[in-house]
């Protein structure tokens, strides 16, 4: 089998030959995996063969050994594990002899599959030669050897945690990618890729770090290679220091003064690559102070010792200076493109940072800027005090704040409306947004920033503000969402009532926009428009109430349409997520409200109607916002959903049973909660069928470990909805709740993910357990739990007994 041919094949331009080729591997692998591998192997180590093939060959070797999902990656691990010895090494001796090939994309292409294999091997204690066989080519002459390897080592340290290397090669790894960093090295290639690989490789440095000669060895090096004269390997330095500054943050004080004036010189001067990873370093010191005094705020005195170093608060007068420099680095469209990112953005989110880190002490640094060019005729100027005033609104007290945007506010409504650029328009919502967010709303203690004197004006400026142009649109949905959220819990006599209808008029006129699609704002209108109606009152129900028939109305339109390219069907789709949500926000408020509760249970027929519509359409998205609106209907509804369950019951089958999208199934679950709760025992004769679908997924090793909590909470659900019914399914229940007990009683959580995993676990099991005793209760089939009590005391004890 000619095995180029048909890897060049699979790359033709033409749809049936390359499917021909690869319905061809794809038997190869089936039929023969060893040969299969060995000879993709020995085509990415051929030097006469074509770059192409040999590129796609490392390629498929790659995913022969690794996969995104944990069930797949688990059976590629074994498969590889059980190949003959004798086939795994002829391998891996071609894969070692690629890395000095001429050609860089092999070269690169084998690092990465090197390394996979090294991330199955090392933890098992096999491939014991491979960190030596790697250091030792470090000292060949040729460069190319040498990067390539340098690279490996990288990739390697990525793949595998540092438990399964011993420290005498950890030593031996860090020694050679930091010397492959010294300026010394002549090769700028090799020089990179140990900067690269040093990246990878801090986890591994603990022991290092901890020793004050080499680290400061370590850290001498990291910064001479931010003066390289290459902008990659400067890039690759300053995001070395990035990761040291959250990984050895208790490390940094000696070399503090040293790193400022390296990051300021690259703020000021270098290219734009590196000066944002410059300004990410405080940007990351601040994400580490942030945590630490929130862990120690609750028992914080002030002789205790808390383990931060304020090193922001140090640099603060040379620090805010050089960051209020950035703001005025705008580009012209910045404000258009959704993943912008650039130096001036970057200096302002770092700004935000330093003000939640310092509080209070930030102002005085700040406010000169804002007074200085907030009147400045160059629209950077402008834009720029507002970015710095708006950055600065988390973090310092009400009582700071309060008097400086009182002083701000009108002017800020008048740059909205009249300013003539449209960046300094952006910035201004985004900002009013702030204050809205952070100085408005009934937990504050000062004197509101907003008052039934100024609340109209502030309205009438918003409002008119989404008719501009769509990015300034947005962000004036996005300060009235925050405005109205502060109303939440006004109580009876929220100062938005007199506007309310206006208010939804315009949000529904601006979804309907023709460039609606453009910067989110369809989507920022819908959200903003969910938001006033979670503040509704009973004074403007009725107002609520008459907007279902319109996005009823809207949805059904969108059932209606036609044949549709795939560009409308994706917009088509997130247009539907958006009703839906928006139909789900209504039910929660009008159901709960006596005053309206009967008026809207009118529309319930309808409203289904559409639902079970919106699951014909093949959508993930739609399909969870389609199953929460639903939840909410049957909450609304109670024993009355009864009469939809046949219709429905397909559509909440397909949802426990989609594996995929887990999401899906984790809404769905917690859907079949809001039915126990609305049906009580109506469900019984449903509930053969969720029961048995709910054990399949808890048994699946398919199905993302997220969803189990949930099933199990379920569980109690259903047995209170059931009560003495829920006998039968004891036996296949308990079991499942016992072992899953048993492991998270014994879990030793490796980090904090597994730590809340374990969590969610505990709660979802004791929520079972609550909901059968209680369904059991008064019962005489309350006998059938005695042979299980022993078990949940001993998991109660062990919960106890776990610090």
């Amino acid at each position: 089998m000619d095995v180029t041919q048909i890897l060049l094949s699979a790359q033709s331009a033409d749809g049936s030959i390359r499917k021909h080729a690869e319905e061809s591997l794809k038997q190869f692998q089936e039929q023969n995996l060893p040969g299969f591998l060995l000879s993709l192997s020995s085509e990415l180590a051929n030097n006469e063969k074509p770059e192409e093939s040999r590129r796609l060959a490392g390629l498929i070797l790659k995913n022969a050994l690794d996969a995104k999902e944990q069930h797949r990656k688990s059976e590629l691990f074994q498969r590889w594990l059980a190949l003959d010895s004798g086939v795994k090494a002829q391998i891996k001796a071609l894969l070692l002899q690629t890395l000095s090939s001429p050609v860089a994309s092999a070269r690169s292409t084998s690092s990465q599959v090197i390394a996979k294999i090294a991330g199955i091997e090392i933890p098992q204690k096999q491939w014991p030669e491979l960190i030596g066989s790697l250091l030792s080519n470090i000292h060949q002459v040729q460069p190319n050897v040498k990067q390539a390897t340098l690279e490996t080592l990288g990739y390697l340290c990525e793949e595998v945690s540092p438990e399964a290397v011993d420290q005498d090669q950890v030593n031996k790894i860090l020694t050679a990618v930091v010397q492959g960093m010294n300026a010394s090295e002549g090769n700028s290639e090799v020089r990179l890729a140990a900067t690269r690989a040093l990246y990878n490789a801090l986890g591994f440095a603990q022991v290092n770090f901890s020793n004050d000669m080499e680290r400061d060895y370590i850290m001498r090096v990291v910064c001479e290679a931010t003066q390289s004269p290459e902008v990659k390997i400067r890039q690759a330095a300053f995001e070395c220091l990035v990761a040291i500054s959250s990984t050895y943050y208790d490390k940094l004080a000696t070399y503090m003064q040293d790193i400022f004036n390296i990051t300021a010189k690259a703020v000021r001067g270098d290219e734009e690559s590196v000066a944002l990873q410059a300004i990410e370093f405080w940007s990351s010191i601040c994400d580490e102070e942030i945590d630490i005094l929130d862990e120690y705020s609750s028992e914080f005195t002030a002789d205790s010792d808390v383990p931060c170093y304020y090193f922001i608060k140090q640099a603060l007068p040379a620090l805010v200076p050089m960051l209020l420099e950035t703001l005025l680095k705008q580009e012209e469209d910045q404000d258009l493109d959704e993943g912008a990112w650039n130096l001036a953005m970057a200096g302002g989110t770092c700004l935000g940072l330093v003000a939640r880190t310092v509080g209070d002490d930030v102002v005085p640094l700040v406010m000169p800027f804002v007074e200085e060019n907030i009147t400045k005729p160059e629209w950077r100027q402008r834009e720029a005090a507002t970015y710095a005033f708006g950055s600065i609104l988390e973090g310092p007290s009400a009582d700071k704040l309060a008097p400086l945007v009182n002083v701000a506010l009108n002017f800020m409504l008048s740059a909205l409306l009249k300013d003539p650029n449209n960046h300094v328009k952006d910035t201004t919502a985004w900002t009013l947004g702030r204050i809205f967010e952070f100085l408005h709303g009934s937990a504050l203690e000062t004197a509101p920033v907003i008052t039934a004197e100024n609340c109209q004006q502030i309205l009438t400026v918003l409002l008119q503000s989404m008719k501009d142009v769509p990015n300034v649109a947005e962000k004036a949905c996005g300060a009235l969402y925050f405005l109205a959220q502060g109303y939440v819990d006004a109580g009876s006599a929220s100062p938005l009532a007199p506007f309310f209808q206006d208010i939804i008029q315009s949000l529904i006129v601006t979804s309907h926009r023709e460039d609606a699609g453009e910067s989110r704002l369809r989507t920022a209108a819908y959200e903003t428009l969910n938001e006033v109606v979670r503040c509704s009152t009973e004074e403007t129900a009725p107002i609520v109430l008459q907007l279902i028939p319109v996005i009823m109305m809207e949805l059904h339109q969108t059932l209606e349409a036609g044949k549709l390219s795939t560009d409308e069907r994706e917009k088509r789709s997130d247009l539907q997520g958006l009703l839906c949500g928006c139909l789900q926000v209504i039910i929660q408020k009008l159901g709960g409200m006596e005053s309206t509760k009967f008026a809207f249970l009118q529309y319930a027929d309808q409203m289904m109607d559409l639902f079970l519509r919106v699951f014909a359409c093949r959508n993930a998205t739609v399909h969870e916002e389609a199953m929460l609106a639903i939840g909410a209907l049957a909450y609304a509804a109670g024993s009355n959903f009864a009469k939809y369950m046949a219709q429905f019951y397909q559509y909440l089958e397909m949802g426990l049973q989609n594996f995929e999208e887990y999401q899906v199934c984790a809404i769905t679950v917690g859907v079949v909660g809001d039915l126990c709760r609305a049906l009580e025992d109506k469900i019984l004769p449903y509930c053969d069928g969720i029961m048995t679908q709910l054990l399949k997924d808890l048994s699946s090793n398919q199905l993302h470990r997220s969803v189990k909590p949930p099933i199990f909470s379920c569980f109690g659900d259903i047995a209170l909805a059931i009560g003495e019914n829920f006998e039968k399914y004891l036996i296949y229940a308990m079991p499942m709740l016992q072992s899953a007990a048993d492991l998270s009683a014994h879990a030793t959580a490796a980090d904090e993910e597994m730590l809340d995993y374990t969590n969610q676990l505990r709660n979802g099991i004791l929520e079972a357990y609550s909901g059968i005793l209680q369904g059991f209760k008064g019962s005489p089939k309350m006998q059938l739990l005695m042979p299980y009590a022993p078990h949940i005391l001993q998991f109660l004890d062990a919960l106890h007994n776990d610090r």
